[in-house]
């Protein structure tokens, strides 16, 4: 049992570094200014050049309240995820009890089992708190956007300094938006430890490679970027 313990230890330790590694690398590390994101927040401040230079600006907003809407669509799945959970908390004994037999279940603990179930709902709390924040960053940017001045040509160079403010909002926007996806992927990695720890850390690993390849070597990175 001690083995056992030590091994769930090293894959939750593989666990932290792996997602904070990514996520630190990307954010910060040498990563951060290729990729997806990057090539979409050039998107982002040609598509409020465009918005300052125009005088109707409903376009925009319909544009930017779709994209808060997936915000909320995730932040109250999030919520409903979480609700599921709590309750799974409350049956754990039971759903261990059933489950624990199996051959393909690694054999653990009640406590170790009610551990990996909070674990569990730590990672959709955090992507709720991402979700609703960039919601709410996202209700900011159209109201920067409303905020914009009309008469473009007295005030150009107001114009084209607000709407890179405003592309810098809506920029920081869609970051907590993709760190709460992000979660929601760390989340099926971590569902791999109600099996074994050893499948936790190679799904974890997967979801790394995923992540990667989506991010930094999509095709749709390379259309975005205009390569192909």
């Amino acid at each position: 049992m001690a083995d056992e313990y030590a091994l769930d230890v090293i894959a939750f330790v593989w666990f932290v570094l792996c997602a904070s590694g990514y996520g630190f690398a990307t954010r910060r590390g040498p990563l951060a200014r290729r990729g997806l994101n990057a090539a979409i927040q050039e998107q982002r401040m040609a598509w409020m050049r465009s918005m300052a230079l125009r005088d109707n600006r409903i376009v925009d907003i319909q544009l930017l309240t779709n994209l808060s809407n997936g915000n909320a669509f995730f932040a109250s799945t999030s919520v409903i995820v979480v609700g599921g959970l709590a309750a799974a908390l409350g049956a754990a004994d039971r759903i261990h009890a059933l489950l624990d037999p199996l051959p393909m279940i690694a054999k653990s603990s009640p406590e170790l089992w009610h551990m990996k179930i909070l674990f569990l709902m730590g990672l959709f709390v955090i992507a709720f708190f991402k979700f609703a924040w960039g919601f709410r960053l996202s209700h900011y940017t159209a109201i920067m956007i409303g905020a914009t001045p009309i008469d473009v040509s007295a005030n150009k160079e107001e114009c084209l300094a607000h709407a890179r403010h405003t592309a810098q909002l809506a920029g920081i926007a869609a970051t907590h938006a993709n760190a709460g996806i992000r979660m929601y992927y760390f989340a099926i990695a971590a569902a791999g430890w109600f099996l074994h720890p050893l499948f936790f850390m190679v799904t974890t690993l997967w979801v790394v490679l995923i992540l990667y390849r989506r991010e930094y070597r999509s095709r749709a990175w390379r259309i975005i970027r205009g390569d192909s």
